[in-house]
């Protein structure tokens, strides 16, 4: 006798079923844009907008008031390099521990791989984040940008590592939230940390001399390895490398000053460690709660 083999109903694939529903996720993608520019005058000119503004506040605060402007060379293409791929990151987490409970009424009406709207979330980001870089990459040639092909593969790995963490805690915390509506504000108040837990605004010499003056070289020495640790840290430092340094009279002469040491042998491969264990750890939270997502929603 033959037998069949039962599955949990609800339950799919995983992200392999994303990669099945391709055409399923470029429709996903192309409704998000619709919604999110219906009645819009600019439309995805946004993308230009707010971080040009974003940009243009830090600048003045930090660049010109408090004189980041004299402390670091070339200061405005370090702080867009970082805070193009900061915004990646923050608008595709938000977006994506909504997008489950955002697509209730879908999820409630037909099956679909629930790991879609995450996933379609963090694709629409990417398509904002296009133009960002393109403003970054005409500045950088304006300044003399001259890059390698370490810095190109470190400018790819970087926003790897970011687009693969925020899916996976997208899968995470899209899941929880249909159980837990709390998580909302708590992915609100990470993304508030997240622009300064990374050498965004700031260079990483200043957090580890702040630490070792304020707790001793043993104890700063410590702190600041698990701050360097933090993925996004490295994802950023990785952009510097690749779109900042090579603009610079500091990457030829010192590089050690300009980005971590050993930033390319150990930290970018502990960067992607993570990011692919996070990957992981969410695919398994999603898994195991999705089978109740249609009664929840």
């Amino acid at each position: 006798m033959s037998t069949i083999n039962l599955t949990t109903p609800g339950l799919g694939g995983g992200l392999r079923d994303v990669l099945r529903s391709r055409y399923l996720l470029k429709l996903l993608v192309q409704k998000e844009l619709k919604v999110r520019y219906r009645g819009s005058i600019l439309g995805l000119l946004w993308s230009y907008v707010k971080p040009g503004v974003q940009f243009v506040v830090f600048w003045f605060a930090l660049g010109i008031f408090l004189g980041m402007n004299r402390n670091t060379e070339n200061y405005p293409i370090y702080l867009f390099s970082g805070i193009v791929l900061i915004n990646f990151f923050s608008e595709a987490l938000g977006n994506a521990s909504r997008s489950i409970v955002g697509n209730g009424g879908l999820i409630k009406k037909i099956y679909l791989p629930r790991e879609l709207f995450p996933v379609a979330s963090v694709w629409v980001s990417a398509i904002h984040f296009v133009p960002q870089l393109l403003v970054l990459l005409i500045a950088c040639f304006i300044a003399g940008w001259k890059p390698g092909f370490a810095q190109i593969a470190a400018g790819l790995i970087g926003f790897l590592i970011v687009a693969l963490l925020a899916i996976g805690l997208g899968l995470f915390f899209g899941a929880v939230n249909v159980y837990f509506r709390d998580s909302e504000n708590f992915v609100d108040m990470l993304l508030m940390i997240a622009t300064w837990a990374s050498p965004v605004l700031y260079s990483w010499t200043m957090v580890r001399d702040g630490l070792f003056d304020a707790f001793g070289a043993g104890a700063g020495q410590v702190l600041h390895t698990i701050y360097q640790v933090n993925p996004l840290t490295i994802a950023v430092e990785l952009f510097h490398f690749a779109f900042w340094m090579p603009t610079t009279t500091i990457g030829v002469t010192d590089q050690l000053a300009a980005v971590p040491a050993n930033l390319l042998d150990l930290w970018m491969p502990i960067g992607v460690a993570i990011s692919v264990f996070v990957i992981l750890a969410g695919q398994f939270t999603f898994r195991r709660l999705e089978g109740r997502f249609a009664q929840e929603l």
